[in-house]
C-alpha cells in the first residue's frame, strides 16, 4: 500500500529537516520511500514543499503526486496549491494558529496541532517541523517514536549535532501530544 505526505511552509520552519527525518525512520523500519524537496531561493521566508510516497512494498509512483493522502500545513502564505492536491478525506496537520481553518476545511480530516506552542515551551519555536513530525507519527501510526529518534540522529551533519537532543525532544513532544493513532496509514482504504 503506497501513502502520500506533502508538507508545505516557509523557509526556517524544519520542512526539508522534517521530510527527510521521518523517511529515514520509514526505512529503518524497512519501508519503502521516494521524496522531493523545493524551495525557493532563500533560506528564510519563501517557500518550502516536500512530497514524500511511502509504501510496504517497492513504490510506482514517483514523489510527483497530484492526489495525496496526507499533508501538514506549517505556514498559511504557500498552504492553497497543496490543499489543490489533498485528496477529500484525506488527512491534514495544520500548524495552529498559523493556519486557520477556512470554508473548505470539512473536507479533510483537519486536525490542528499547536506545534509552535509546544517547541516554544520546549526552548525554540525552530522545533515545530520536528512536533508536527512526531504527531503525524502517532496520529497516522506510520512509524515507530524509535526509529524517529535514531532518524534524527543519523539526519543531522557533524556540525549540527549538537541539535540533535532538543531535535528529539520536539519529536517526543509532538508524539506524546496526541493519544492514539486517529488515521492509521496501513488501513485498507
Amino acid at each position: 500500500m503506497e501513502r502520500e505526505l506533502l508538507m508545505t511552509g516557509i523557509g526556517g520552519q524544519g520542512v526539508q529537516l522534517a521530510t527527510q527525518v521521518i523517511a529515514r525512520a520509514l526505512t529503518l523500519e524497512g519501508r519503502y520511500v521516494m521524496s522531493m524537496g523545493t524551495y525557493a531561493g532563500s533560506m528564510r521566508g519563501a517557500n518550502t514543499d516536500t512530497s514524500l510516497v511511502f509504501a510496504d512494498a517497492p513504490i510506482s509512483t514517483p514523489p510527483i503526486v497530484a492526489r495525496a493522502w496526507s499533508a501538514i500545513a506549517m505556514h498559511h502564505r504557500f498552504w492553497g496549491d497543496m490543499k489543490s492536491r489533498l485528496a477529500d478525506g484525506g488527512l491534514l496537520l495544520a500548524n495552529a494558529p498559523v493556519v486557520e481553518r477556512d470554508s473548505d476545511i470539512d473536507r479533510f480530516n483537519y486536525i490542528e496541532i499547536p506545534a509552535i506552542a509546544i517547541a516554544t515551551n520546549l526552548g525554540t519555536v525552530l522545533g515545530a517541523g520536528m512536533v508536527m513530525i512526531g504527531a503525524y507519527a502517532k496520529i497516522t501510526n506510520s512509524v515507530s517514536i524509535d526509529a524517529l529518534r535514531e532518524a534524527m540522529a543519523q539526519s543531522l551533519p557533524p556540525y549540527r549535532q549538537k541539535h540533535a537532543p532538543s531535535n528529539i525532544a520536539m519529536l517526543e513532544a509532538g508524539y506524546a501530544h496526541v493519544a492514539q493513532p486517529l488515521h492509521s496509514v496501513w488501513e485498507a482504504v
